[in-house]
């Protein structure tokens, strides 16, 4: 199981920056996953174990990048067109030709040039007569001939361990003659709703309840992010069966993540609980929504407890966990980009956290924010196309300026 190292955080009243927060995770969260070899197919989402190597060249010989007629460019006139006899055709998977001296061969995209070829003339451009081929003047040598190696050389390294893979990933793969590869072993989280007032679709409501909606978004966030997912249901507001159940979890598993219970109110059990049974991080980070996040250690298993609002559990769910997932599954944490709006709005702010404010973006490229702003509000991120990341310093926006957004799909794996 990974630790939290003894001195890893101080617990106090300050918020403590995001930033600060994320770098903390990689300073003391220790990796928790082994390694194993898996399928290209099953390898999506998965985190490289070491450094690829390129084992051949790509393409492993010169090819032609289109159909045409191929030829020594030492053969063409430099000021006039030139007139040469035909010899050989070759197709894509077959032996290049065997072409004399002073020829040209009939050739098609992505077939091997033939020897001491090095250019190759686009079909629309040439003339053949009952003498071979006109090739018009002015082709600059190895036009339409693709190297070898002029994707990868050999010997180059292709992939970096930590690099979570994806589809272009496993094509560069497959394309190197790889049928598996080594990657970390899929963490194992086990994931919480917390709350009397949660109940799973399709039962009826009663009074006073809702239907559990955070509980499938980490799970579906979780899943496409490679872990293995242990839907651990929803805890009661009780203080004793929470500690309990993360108790129990926390032997079986890389990580435990919770919605809700997480602030400070009397029916808010998750602290309490990594109190109790082992210890506190840090509480609450500066960020708006989302601002009563936990991290901590429940039997020697790293802890995130998230708000109980879906917006802000998205959102520190994308700020927090997963770097911390990063972290533990031994890949490189790369925050998603983020892009820049024009504002169409004003908007104040106070100084000190970073607020995300959740927008569309108009085809002029400007950014209109969402009319409803509750941390509740599903329909913010289904609607929504972006949210506007506003830094620490900044207390007011005008309408006309630009700030940094994150498209709301980087969000989402």
């Amino acid at each position: 199981m990974a630790q939290l190292s003894d001195d890893c955080f101080a617990f106090g009243g300050a918020l403590l920056p995001l930033a600060e927060a994320q770098a903390r995770i990689v300073a003391h969260v220790a990796p928790a996953s082994g390694c194993e070899s898996v399928a290209l197919s099953a390898a999506t989402g998965r985190i490289l174990a070491q450094d690829v190597l390129a084992r051949v060249s790509l393409p492993p010989q010169a090819n032609s990048a289109v159909d045409g007629y191929a030829f020594r460019h030492a053969d063409l006139s430099l000021d006039a067109s030139t007139n040469l006899p035909l010899a050989g055709r070759t197709a894509a998977g077959q032996a290049p030709a065997l072409v004399p001296p002073g020829h040209a061969s009939r050739i098609f995209t992505g077939a091997a040039m033939p020897d001491g070829l090095d250019t190759v003339m686009m079909q629309e451009d040439c003339v053949v007569d009952a003498h071979g081929i006109v090739l018009p003047a002015g082709l600059g040598k190895g036009a339409n001939a693709r190297p070898v190696g002029e994707d990868i050389a050999a010997g180059q390294r292709a992939l970096r361990a930590g690099r979570r893979l994806m589809p272009p990933d496993l094509a560069l793969l497959a394309g190197l003659g790889h049928a598996t590869v080594d990657v970390r072993t899929a963490l194992r989280v086990a994931v919480f709703s917390t709350g009397d007032e949660l109940v799973d679709p399709p039962h009826p409501l009663a009074p006073g309840q809702i239907h559990d909606a955070n509980r499938m978004m980490l799970l579906g966030l979780l899943t496409r992010l490679g872990a293995r997912v242990t839907d651990g249901g929803i805890l009661p507001d009780n203080a004793r069966a929470t500690a309990q159940a993360l108790r129990a979890a926390a032997g079986a598993h890389d990580l435990l993540l919770t919605s809700g219970g997480v602030s400070t109110g009397e029916e808010d059990h998750v602290r309490a609980a990594i109190a109790a049974e082992g210890r506190l991080a840090f509480w609450r980070v500066a960020i708006k929504p989302g601002r009563p996040v936990a991290l901590g250690e429940i039997a020697g298993t790293p802890l995130l407890g998230l708000p109980g609002n879906p917006v802000a559990a998205l959102v520190t769910f994308s700020a927090l966990g997963r770097p911390l997932l990063d972290r533990l599954a031994g890949a490189v944490y790369a925050p998603p980009p983020a892009l820049r709006a024009v504002s169409g709005f004003a908007y104040r702010k106070k100084a000190g956290r970073l607020e995300y404010v959740r927008v569309t973006i108009g085809p002029d490229g400007v950014a209109h924010r969402y009319p409803k702003e509750g941390a509740g509000i599903i329909t913010s991120l289904t609607e929504s196309d972006a949210l506007m990341a506003l830094p620490e310093d900044m207390t007011n926006l005008a309408p006309g300026e630009t700030a940094p957004v994150i498209p709301l799909g980087l969000l989402h794996g």
